[in-house]
């Protein structure tokens, strides 16, 4: 049976897991991708971070994107959720901020999902900024919905 899940459900399925698929439109074009994420339950945004290129050009023309999360165990047995929401780069010191709390986020899922215990940002992200520092954002949510089979 596919159940709608709540607000609640949803906001830990985000809260569990760093792994998800950002869709976007550049250029009249859909494009879904994967992103690694840290949900920040006290803004109720996603932050992230990411070089120069396709995507940050296609989300600075268009703010607009979805996020979707799914844990899928089988084909009778999976959550997943759609959030829908802005995107927001970050500056100066609050990208500093940010990018801390984005890795410090995402290492201590990591330990509890996998059990590994991650020191550095390169141990689960194998981006390397040659050109500038790194693009800190945030996808602020304004909609989430979430359904569940089980």
């Amino acid at each position: 049976m596919i159940l709608k899940l709540g607000k609640s459900k949803c906001k830990t399925l985000l809260s569990n897991n760093y792994i998800g698929h950002l869709a976007y439109i550049y250029k009249n074009r859909p494009f879904v991708i994967p992103i690694t994420y840290y949900y920040d339950d006290s803004t109720n945004a996603l932050l992230g971070y990411s070089g120069n290129g396709h995507k940050i050009d296609a989300l600075r023309l268009n703010n607009g994107v979805s996020v979707e999360v799914a844990e899928i165990d089988s084909v009778n047995t999976w959550k997943s959720l759609v959030v829908q929401g802005t995107f927001r780069e970050f500056e100066g010191c609050s990208a500093k901020i940010n990018l801390h709390k984005f890795s410090e986020g995402v290492k201590e899922i990591i330990k509890k999902k996998e059990g590994k215990s991650l020191k550095y940002l390169s141990e689960f992200s194998s981006k390397i900024f040659k050109e500038g520092p790194p693009i800190v954002f945030k996808i602020d949510i304004e909609e989430l919905t979430g359904r569940e089979r089980k």
